[in-house]
């Protein structure tokens, strides 16, 4: 599966200056033209853009990947057209409100009683989340078969176990 927690951009657009709801509008422009599977980078400094963004998966066919601060200032938003392949977990660890590394360690001793293929989804709220999973499975031969930011602030991992 593709690297969700770097998304390699295909197109990027800078909507910086753009009030909202035109970050939206000009991100559902691109996304028109953009085949399944192809991810869009947007950059906006609309504070709005966010919350028009997390809810736009319920309405159309897309997913909000990852968000993130860009140093040159702007929040960067990985779109991808097409909603990704869900992954059906055998059991779902909500770790909402627990800090980090709290939602690794009761992941790795769920994981501990899982078969072989078996997936875990984590939810998590922790800031750090993000790095924790992925130097986790990385350390552990994890495959993160998807990872989303699901609210703001609030992400889901799908951790299959090898």
């Amino acid at each position: 599966m593709a690297d969700t927690a770097h998304p390699k951009a295909h197109v990027t657009l800078d909507m910086k200056g753009t009030a909202c709801p035109g970050p939206l509008l000009g991100a559902k422009r691109v996304l028109d033209e953009m085949h399944a599977g192809e991810v869009m980078l947007l950059v906006s400094d609309c504070p709005a853009t966010r919350d028009d963004l997390l809810s736009w998966p319920k309405y159309a066919d897309v997913q909000i990947v990852k968000t993130e601060e860009l140093a040159q200032g702007g929040t960067g938003y990985y779109i991808r057209k097409g909603k990704a392949r869900r992954v059906s977990p055998n059991a779902v660890l909500d770790m909402r409100g627990a800090a980090c590394p709290g939602p690794i360690v009761e992941a790795k001793k769920l994981l501990n009683g899982m078969r072989k293929g078996e997936v875990l989804q984590l939810v998590s709220d922790c800031p750090g989340i993000w790095a924790d999973v992925l130097s986790w499975v990385k350390a552990t031969g994890l495959e993160l078969a998807d990872s989303r930011e699901s609210a703001p602030g609030e992400y889901q991992f799908q951790i299959r176990k090898p």
